[in-house]
């Protein structure tokens, strides 16, 4: 099962140093095969962006992408780009480009149209609580998800312990995404 590293300047800092630092310890203890760089709240996005694609480089993670910019991504030779559910309207333009690209979906009908509309993949979430979120799929509903859709889910939302990881497993996901579980 693939591992997915979902960034948050809580603990990854917000200046290319503190980045550094912080993925340095991350990726020495756990190497993800994808790793996004998500900043919501910089001023600074695409120098903190460049600093995690050149560290992420630099530990060979098979892929790259930014959050919610696929200008960017393409422009700083970032591997993809991982859209916000809002923004399905831009996967032709990110493929366009080159790049894979991942939607954040939160309902059955929102995976559907990403994949009709050409994604490589989808987050799924929240499957367990998750703060500030909303109320969580479960594992029942996860599956009924991974049963209809063809493209790679990314089980996330609270994901934690590896006990939660065995049970996404179990739900036939492609893989499981999570901010806190590789603090």
């Amino acid at each position: 099962m693939k591992s997915y590293l979902i960034t948050d300047p809580s603990y990854y800092g917000t200046t290319p140093d503190h980045l550094e630092s912080a993925l340095d310890v991350v990726y020495s203890h756990n190497l993800p095969e994808f790793a996004v760089f998500r900043d919501k709240q910089t001023s600074d996005y695409p120098t903190l962006a460049q600093t995690f694609v050149t560290i992420s480089r630099e530990y060979k993670i098979p892929r790259v992408l930014l959050h919610g910019d696929y200008r960017l991504a393409s422009t700083l030779d970032a591997d993809g780009v991982h859209l916000t559910s809002s923004q399905q309207n831009d996967i032709a333009a990110a493929k366009r480009s080159g790049l894979y690209v991942i939607i954040s979906t939160h309902t059955h009908e929102e995976a559907y149209k990403a994949q009709k509309l050409g994604a490589d993949a989808i987050t799924y979430s929240p499957i367990f609580p998750s703060p500030n979120k909303g109320e969580p799929k479960g594992l029942e509903d996860l599956k009924e998800i991974v049963a209809k859709i063809e493209i790679p889910i990314f089980a996330l939302g609270g994901i934690t312990t590896e006990e939660q990881i065995k049970a996404v497993e179990e739900c036939g996901v492609y893989g499981f995404a999570s901010i806190r579980y590789f603090i």
